[in-house]
């Protein structure tokens, strides 16, 4: 069996993986803080807001999942193409994702426009969550559209190297949606106060700007994702086969996580607001931090990819193993920060005394475990996808989640009745288990493959 862990400083791999990883990580940063300051400026109206816009919200937890499964899939293609400088190959994968997402995305749509409250009832049987989660959920819901259109431009353009793009277009759009949604909560310069619809029209805006400027530097930018309509539309059949033999386990892989999740959720909701307040409080903060992590294993699956495409399989195994070590340690640093520093950024929401507390007792257990969560994130998301091991990702994924995370979380809440606390580390059993199972696949070695031989889908 080969060794995991390794620490030999290799600069040509430190450079290479820190080009791409950083804008993703500047990116995802000021999404995650500024979307902390969004929910802190809810959290100045009370447990209600924040709870409703957390449960509203699962509407597009479950169909970003969706898209970045399809996205994800695509972009394992669109590397290994790009390895290859197979440019047709590439606009030919976007053309399917974005097929995929706009069709995800009316279905998402249809959810939030017309049954929002049947959909919030399901989390929560507060009238009042209900009430301001409805209002949240009918203006948000018009930007799903747009969302798709941008993860599918997003994916295709950080696999062929540019990540520097979406990354402009993404903080571009935040920061607006930060500025105005203060001004459309509160009611500044002669605005309207309208709290938490405040937030939503924010967001959709936000969500338009950042489509807009997407697309358009795309094509003027003349970059691999600035397809003509016919290169979008030439999908052949074997390509469509050996496309959704390797990418539709990707898309069920998010789907069906997500759902589990979303129950994960649904049991926390149940205990009380005060606890889902506390779980959307603290997972907010622990978003932060996870930031780091998402681009290194972006980073990862764009740079494996490529290697495997070129042929060099013995290089891309290397370039994993010195990411997981890189990986794991800085979790552990990380992790320990959150437990240092839970206190003080819990003093910046304005919720009930025992939120804050259950808030605290939750950001306890993430600090201990982030560090196994964010290895199963690099070897299943950055290493075994990127490797075109699909289906193992899905088998691992769904099966630790709905074997034994949503059973456990039924249990703790409808049979024990323990606290909010106590459920979320009986649910965190589950990251471990999948940490043993993915890292002996890791090991053998059998998730490397170049599937840009599938179904003969190259030119």
């Amino acid at each position: 069996m080969r060794r995991i862990f390794t620490f030999q400083f290799d600069r040509i791999y430190l450079r290479a993986l820190f080009t791409l990883a950083l804008p993703i990580i500047i990116q995802n940063g000021i999404s995650s803080s500024l979307n902390a300051i969004d929910v802190m400026m809810l959290g100045q109206m009370g447990e209600v807001p924040v709870a409703a816009v957390g449960l509203a919200n699962q509407v597009f937890f479950l169909f970003s999942f969706m898209l970045f499964g399809v996205s994800s899939g695509a972009a394992i293609f669109s590397a290994q193409f790009w390895g290859k400088n197979d440019l047709p190959g590439i606009r030919r994968v976007l053309g399917l994702a974005l097929l995929l997402n706009t069709g995800a995305a009316l279905l998402f749509m249809l959810a939030a426009l017309v049954l929002p409250r049947q959909v919030l009832a399901i989390y929560t049987a507060d009238p009042a969550v209900i009430a301001t989660g409805t209002g949240y959920l009918r203006i948000v819901g018009w930007s799903y559209l747009l969302t798709a259109v941008s993860f599918s431009f997003s994916s295709t353009l950080r696999a062929t190297g540019n990540v520097r793009l979406p990354m402009a277009a993404s903080v571009l759009a935040i920061t607006f949606k930060t500025g105005l949604s203060y001004l459309l909560i509160f009611g500044r310069l002669g605005l309207p106060a309208l709290g938490v619809q405040g937030a939503a029209l924010a967001t959709l805006l936000a969500r338009a700007l950042e489509c807009a400027v997407l697309v358009t530097a795309a094509y003027r930018l003349k970059t691999p994702a600035g397809a003509r309509l016919r290169e979008l539309l030439d999908v052949r059949r074997d390509f469509l086969s050996g496309f959704l033999r390797l990418a539709m386990p990707v898309a069920v892989n998010e789907t069906l996580w997500s759902l589990g999740i979303s129950v994960y959720n649904f049991a926390y909701a149940r205990i009380g607001t005060e606890s889902i307040a506390a779980v959307n409080i603290a997972s907010t903060l622990e978003g932060m931090a996870f930031v780091i992590f998402i681009g290194i294993s972006d980073a990862t699956g764009i740079l494996i990819g490529n290697k495997i495409g070129a042929g060099e399989k013995e290089t891309a195994f290397l370039y994993a193993r010195r990411t997981i070590t890189l990986a794991t340690l800085t979790a552990l640093a990380v992790g320990g920060l959150i437990l240092l520093l839970r206190g003080p950024l819990l003093t910046l929401y304005a919720v009930s005394d025992q939120a804050l507390d259950y808030a605290s007792r939750i950001l306890l257990v993430m600090g201990f475990t982030l560090w196994v969560r964010v290895s199963n994130m690099t070897l299943i998301v950055g290493v075994l996808r990127s490797g075109g091991d699909t289906r193992f990702g899905l088998i691992v994924d769904i099966g630790t989640v709905w074997a034994v995370g949503v059973p456990l979380a039924l249990l703790g809440v409808f049979v024990l009745r323990l606290p909010v606390y106590w459920v979320y580390l009986m649910v965190m059993s589950e990251e471990v288990i999948k940490y043993v199972l993915a890292l002996r696949r890791f090991l053998s070695g059998r998730w490397m493959r170049d599937v840009t031989a599938l179904g003969q889908i190259s030119t």
